[in-house]
């Protein structure tokens, strides 16, 4: 009858152990298993912080929409889009610019931060784009090639040698033998749309993107020879980023399938 106790008082003495063995373990568990987020450390991370996105002047119109859709889908961040020639924007990384992530018109200029050692990685090519010619609605000059451009008394206006469009052009001259005698040279695709929009130029050398965009304010002129000069658009996360997960994060949506579809509304090609 001595038993009954002796198996009472073990089988206590064992859910005792029990439970201070689940409650010791429980609390280091959580702490660890909790981010600072307050995302679990093994389920999906919470992405929070803002970056800065320096980007060729033709993506303005799709980085902006998928800047939108980004802290959409991400709440808590923030993209902060600079647009301007590549090469301008090469400059200012190179003298110490915020930038997180950097979008290049052409391979060229993203070359350029890769020999000095100024990206995070490698660069991912996510688009091209090659170019058209852009007049007034009306066409006063009635320019239907690429050679009406050297026209005497043609006013056109081109982006300047180092920016990628004006390389573009520098091409096609040299691959159709036509000289161009332009009247301004710019350095970003948009400054040569706005000429042209507000009656400054007689026509102005652009991306097939930049002429969709622009609607009625321009007419777009095809030429056979814009394939002579097909520029590809890389993409990469700037090595001085102070939020790389971020700047990872915003390229992987880029190079995805919602960006490879905003990019084609916009006439952007796949490269």
């Amino acid at each position: 009858m001595r038993l009954v106790p002796k198996y009472s008082a073990l089988l206590v003495a064992a859910i005792l152990v029990v439970g201070v063995a689940g409650c010791a373990s429980g609390t280091p568990g959580g702490a660890a298993g909790t981010t600072g987020s307050g995302a679990s450390a093994s389920g999906p991370q919470t992405l929070s912080g803002t970056i800065t996105v320096f980007a060729a002047a033709s993506l303005k119109g799709t980085f902006t929409k998928l800047a939108s859709q980004f802290e959409a889908t991400n709440p808590g961040t923030k993209v902060v889009l600079s647009f301007a020639g590549s090469s301008d924007l090469v400059t200012q990384i190179s003298q110490g610019a915020p930038a997180d992530v950097f979008a290049s018109a052409d391979t060229k200029n993203m070359v350029k931060l890769s020999d000095a050692k100024l990206l995070e990685g490698t660069a991912t090519n996510f688009a091209t784009n090659v170019l058209e010619i852009a007049v007034p609605p009306a066409n006063p000059a009635s320019i239907t090639s690429f050679a009406d451009l050297a026209r005497p008394g043609v006013r056109v206006v081109v982006c300047a040698p180092q920016v990628p469009c004006g390389a573009a052009a520098d091409t096609v001259e040299k691959a159709t033998g036509a000289t161009l005698k332009p009247v301004s040279e710019e350095s970003s695709v948009t400054d040569v749309l706005g000429k042209v929009t507000s009656g400054e130029a007689d026509a102005g050398l652009v991306y097939v993107t930049d002429v969709k965009t622009a609607g009625d304010k321009v007419k777009g002129i095809p030429f056979a020879e814009s394939d002579q000069a097909v520029n590809t658009y890389p993409i990469a996360t700037v090595g001085s980023s102070k939020n790389k997960e971020l700047a990872a994060a915003f390229i992987a949506l880029v190079t995805g399938s919602e960006g490879k579809k905003v990019l084609g509304d916009a006439g952007f090609g796949t490269p």
